[in-house]
């Protein structure tokens, strides 16, 4: 932490800085808050991760557009292995706060407005996200890798051959592609969405599936998601969406496993797989007695 607090402090961005304090959270970057001529600023520094598919190209592009769509801060400095945010004052979601029957509809809404109009501000060609592809390719890496959960990545390729199945053709949209709750902010007057190393065209089903699975939805919650967001009767698309639910969930799990053998982190990544191991299974239940 002294290398990365040494490196913030060093940027080119800032003329006096102070108050350079870790924050909570990350699983991906070392996050950092800095002061600086009053003002306070996020220093997220972290390289290219290939493992995950992170370009942080990518991400500065995607970050860029976001701000001019209004739903996140802006991007004051980059540079190789660096990117400095506005400090935003806002409380970051748990999980029970996107849950939250007052939160829910704005959440949604804020995910229909990033698909819809986040192409307009882009300025430049931005990956794809597939999470086919994705997850494919972490289970051949976790193979290569000599993987401790390899015995459980037969049944997973299993399964994702019948989401692949179910799924179907699908639209394309801009995605966020990695809704945890704390990529959720709230200043009090309106909501923002942060983090955008994953973004990338995808289907707007991985985003809502996404942040169901990742913040445990009840399923009256996630048909009522599929209405609001889609305006119409839910059924129609329920098997499809529990689909990519599982794919989404399965992305998460084999995302953990890889940082079990890659990640310097200080997190406990065994935990997490084991707890989205346990989400998987659930959802797989799910899909399969539909």
């Amino acid at each position: 932490m002294t290398n990365a607090l040494e490196r913030a402090a060093a940027l080119g961005c800032f003329s006096n800085p102070t108050d350079i304090t870790p924050l909570g959270g990350g699983i991906t970057n070392v996050n950092l808050r800095v002061t600086d001529g009053g003002a306070h600023y996020v220093v997220r520094l972290g390289d290219d991760i290939p493992e995950h598919g992170v370009m942080r190209w990518n991400e500065l592009v995607l970050s860029r557009a976001a701000h001019a769509l209004g739903v996140s801060p802006r991007v004051v400095h980059h540079e190789p292995g660096a990117l400095v945010l506005d400090f935003l004052n806002a409380r970051t979601f748990a999980e029970e706060d996107v849950r939250d029957p007052a939160n829910l509809p704005g959440i949604i809404e804020l995910v229909g407005r990033v698909h819809r109009g986040l192409g307009a501000h882009l300025t430049s060609p931005i990956l794809t996200f597939w999470p086919f592809q994705v997850n494919q390719t972490y289970m051949t890496r976790l193979v290569a890798d000599g993987s401790a959960h390899a015995s459980r990545l037969p049944e997973f390729q299993h399964a994702q051959e019948r989401l692949i199945a179910a799924t179907g053709p699908v639209e394309l949209v801009i995605g966020h592609n990695d809704l945890l709750a704390a990529n959720i902010l709230d200043d009090g007057s309106k909501l923002w969405l942060i983090d955008w190393e994953y973004g990338g065209f995808n289907t707007p089903l991985f985003d809502l599936a996404g942040l169901a699975g990742n913040n445990g939805l009840s399923e009256t919650q996630e048909r009522d998601m599929l209405r609001q967001y889609f305006g119409e009767d839910p059924d129609q698309r329920w098997r499809a969406y529990q689909a990519m639910k599982c794919a989404s969930l399965m992305r998460e799990t084999l995302w953990s496993m890889t940082s079990e053998i890659h990640s310097e982190i200080d997190f406990d990544y065994a935990a997490y797989t084991a707890e989205n191991i346990e989400r998987l299974n659930a959802s797989l239940s799910d899909f399969n007695n539909t």
